[in-house]
């Protein structure tokens, strides 16, 4: 049988901002945003925004020489991975980043895409889908004419932890005890209480969907965004490395502090359906579950920039507001992230976000309602 790729079918779900807005997102496009575990909103914001955004963001980085003090370092995370970072700058508190956060457009998309998961099960409420907390993330900048090298595929949400940590043993509970099929990727049950072994690369939050927001045309063949358009996939991993064939003191290539491997050497069977995203402009925003397996193409595009803000969806729960509200200290000062490497570029930058780019939303996503 022919794949839906082979027949030139969409592959990775694509549904219109207006759409959401209206609360008229047609069901057939629903039901293939929770069998395919990631989706592309198109005008998310408008495009003629998104291009100022680039510009304003292009003109920050030149206004504080970022370009003469950043080495480009390859982050922890990507060690492990076929290729290398793929022009990732740590930098968080521009005013584009913190206007593209806030917006109601923003919101509303979050929300939507939080309402594919279950709250409420256990006996208890894991989070409230209609409320943001913020998950202050980096950029990507990739020139015309650039090789861009990608990275292999693999998952971001913890590594070892899957194995070994309590809360997930809850989350996978099912798999554990094999009753694989009665897994639903789509329960929050207990996911907000996985707390990740300390390293530079930990994640704090919980994240229902990775996402970003572009900032400039993309193709499928510059070198984007791949997905495997499972969110299940994630039990054929971790049965894997329980299997037969695998070292007993292995995990399938899984090292802590490291983004989750997924290789030809143990997962044959799920790279033929790494798929990439359609084609993208600005202001169209791309999204994808936080279990699903991805990658980055490497590529060479002499026409077109590869300009990304990378905001992800992390509903509000007790875990995930702690944790914006440690990112709301750092925005004051303009230090990085709790999560990420203490590099602190924009401590002394000219022209960052401050307090009075902050709408009320804005506030309440940092824990700074009672600030300025």
């Amino acid at each position: 049988m022919l794949s839906d790729r082979d027949t030139g079918r969409a592959v990775v779900p694509v549904v219109r901002f207006a759409d959401i807005a209206d609360d008229t997102v047609p069901e057939v496009t629903v039901e293939a945003i929770r069998r395919r575990g990631c989706a592309v909103v198109t005008g998310t914001f408008p495009r003629a925004r998104a291009e100022s955004w680039d510009a304003e963001l292009d003109a920050y980085l030149r206004r504080n020489s970022f370009a003469e003090g950043y080495g480009g370092p390859v982050d922890d995370v990507f060690a492990g991975l076929a290729s290398n970072q793929p022009r990732i700058y740590s930098i968080y508190w521009s005013r584009p980043q913190t206007q593209a956060r806030q917006d109601d457009n923003m919101v509303a998309v979050r929300s939507f895409l939080n309402s594919f998961w279950r709250h409420e099960s256990e006996g208890r409420v894991w989070f409230d889908p209609t409320r943001d907390t913020a998950y202050p993330d980096r950029i990507r900048r990739r020139e015309p004419g650039s090789v861009s090298l990608g990275l292999s595929a693999h998952t971001d949400s913890g590594s070892v932890e899957w194995w070994l940590l309590p809360a997930y043993q809850k989350v996978l509970r099912h798999v554990f005890s094999g009753e694989w099929r009665s897994h639903d990727p789509w329960d929050g049950a207990y996911r907000t209480e996985v707390d990740e072994f300390p390293s530079t690369v930990m994640c704090s939050a919980f994240r229902t969907f990775q996402g970003w927001t572009a900032l400039s045309e993309m193709r499928p063949t510059d070198g984007v965004l791949h997905v495997v358009p499972i969110p299940a996939a994630m039990c054929y991993i971790l049965l894997r490395a329980l299997r037969e064939g695998v070292p007993d003191d292995d995990l399938c290539g899984a090292v802590n502090g490291q983004a989750l491997p997924v290789s030809e050497k143990y997962h044959s069977i799920l790279l033929p359906a790494l798929s990439p995203i359609p084609a993208v402009e600005p202001g169209d925003t791309v999204w994808w579950h936080c279990d699903l397996i991805h990658s980055v193409a490497d590529g060479s595009n002499p026409e077109r920039w590869g300009n990304v803000m990378y905001i992800p969806a992390s509903p509000h729960c007790a875990t995930n507001a702690a944790y914006a509200a440690a990112c709301g200290q750092a925005f004051l000062t303009g230090a990085s992230p709790v999560d990420f490497a203490r590099e602190d570029y924009e401590v002394d930058w000219v022209g960052r976000g401050t307090v009075e780019d902050l709408n009320e939303t804005g506030r309440r996503q940092l824990g700074l309602l009672g600030a300025g």
